[in-house]
Formats: structure tokens, C-alpha cells, sequence
């Protein structure tokens, strides 16, 4: 599997994406916290968060006895860059020359 089939399915998943939210809001959450966020167990918690940093998308970081959770964006923007910016590029470019065109028109 491929990093990027790896992000893909993380995200595939809306209580995956959810918990991506409670991390963009606020990061360094504890397993615990993001727990109360969710009606699962804290197992089926920990099983999604799993997935998240096996995606490269949650970083872990001990802090005494605590875990804590934090939100890495790289993949996504990794993706974005790949999947997504290559294919709006053309609409914009089409959307500049119209623009130039019509001042030129003026």
C-alpha cells in the first residue's frame, strides 16, 4: 500500500475525518479527550487514531504518562498538490486569459 492509498482510506472514514477536526481545533489531545468527542469505545477510538498515524496524519508525543495526539497536515496537502492542484490550474489560467481578454475588449 502506497502512502498515498494509505491517507485515502484514513480519510475514507467520517469519524476519522471527525477526529482530524477536534485536532485542527485543538491539537495535543489526549486519547481520553478525543474519546468523550465520540459515542465508541475508547478502543474503537484508539483503532481510528491507529489508522490516522499509520496514514501519517496524527503524530503521537508522550508527555509524562500522557499521549498526545497532534494533527500533521503534510499528507493532506500532499495530496491536494498531486490530485487537486494540477487539475483546477487549468480552470484558473482559463479564468485570467478571460479576464485579460475582457479588460483588453474595454
Amino acid at each position: 500500500m502506497t502512502d498515498d492509498d494509505r491517507v485515502f482510506r484514513a480519510l475514507a472514514d467520517p469519524s476519522r475525518r471527525f477526529l482530524l477536526d477536534l485536532l485542527f481545533a485543538r491539537d495535543g489531545r489526549t486519547l481520553t479527550e478525543l474519546e468523550g468527542e465520540l459515542e465508541m469505545t475508547r478502543f474503537g477510538v484508539a483503532k481510528h487514531l491507529r489508522v490516522l498515524e499509520e496514514a501519517g496524519l496524527v503524530v503521537v508525543r508522550r508527555s509524562g504518562r500522557e499521549k498526545l495526539h497532534y494533527l500533521n497536515p503534510v499528507p493532506i496537502r500532499q495530496i491536494h498538490d498531486r490530485w487537486i492542484d494540477k487539475f483546477t490550474e487549468q480552470h484558473v489560467t482559463a479564468l485570467i486569459d478571460l479576464k485579460h481578454t475582457l479588460e483588453e475588449e474595454s
